[in-house]
C-alpha cells in the first residue's frame, strides 16, 4: 500500500508555470496537506508503530519540505518579495521582510524536524514518539499565518504590479529552475 492510500488527501492540483501566481498558491495547497500528511504521520506512528506506509509518508514529508518547499520560498524571494520591498508603502516593505524572517525561521524549524522524521525512513526505527512536538506545532502555526499573508496581501500586491510579459517571465524562470537550468 502506498503513502496516498495509507493516508488519503494527498493529490497534487494541476497548475502550470504559465500561471505563477496560482502555481504559488499551488504549493500552498501542497504545503498544507504535506502538514496534514505529517500529523496523521505522527499519530498513525505512535498509535500504530512504524510499517512501510508510514515510512512512505515520511519519505513524502521529507522529500516535499526537502525539494519544493525550498524551490518555493525562492520563487517569492525573487518574485514577489522584491516588488513589495521596492514599494513606496512602508507596510508592504514590512510585511515583506517579515515573510522573508518568517522563510528563514521555516528553514531552522525544518532543519530541527526532519532528522526524527529522516529516521522515520529507516527499517528500523528507534523510537514510535515524535520528540519535537511543540517545533512541530510552531513550524505548522507558522506556516498558517504565512500563507495567509501571502495569499491575502503579498500576492495580490505583487501581481498587480505585474504585467503579462513579466508573468510569463516569472513562470518561465521559475520552470527553468525547478529544471536546473537557472541558479541563484
Amino acid at each position: 500500500m502506498t503513502a496516498a492510500a495509507a493516508f488519503p488527501g494527498f493529490a497534487s492540483p494541476a497548475v502550470g508555470f504559465d500561471q505563477p501566481f496560482e502555481m504559488l498558491q499551488a504549493c500552498h495547497e501542497r504545503v498544507e496537506r504535506s502538514l496534514a500528511l505529517l500529523d496523521r504521520l505522527v499519530a498513525h506512528v505512535r498509535d500504530h508503530g512504524h510499517g512501510d506506509t508510514s515510512r512512505s509518508a515520511a519519505r513524502d514529508v521529507l522529500r516535499y519540505f526537502d525539494l519544493a518547499a525550498p524551490h518555493h520560498h525562492q520563487d517569492e524571494e525573487l518574485h514577489v518579495l522584491p516588488r513589495l520591498l521596492a514599494s513606496n508603502d512602508a507596510d508592504l516593505r514590512a510585511l515583506a521582510e517579515q515573510l522573508v524572517a518568517e522563510h528563514r525561521r521555516m528553514e531552522v524549524l525544518w532543519a530541527a524536524l526532519r532528522g526524527p522524521l529522516q529516521q522515520w525512513t529507516d527499517d528500523r526505527p528507534v523510537s514510535t514518539v515524535f520528540p519535537l512536538l511543540d517545533a512541530l506545532a510552531e513550524f505548522k502555526s507558522l506556516y498558517a499565518g504565512h500563507i495567509a499573508r501571502e495569499e491575502d496581501h503579498a500576492y495580490p500586491q505583487a501581481r498587480a504590479a505585474l504585467d503579462g510579459a513579466a508573468l510569463a517571465g516569472m513562470g518561465a524562470e521559475m520552470s527553468a529552475r525547478r529544471r536546473g537550468m537557472v541558479s541563484r
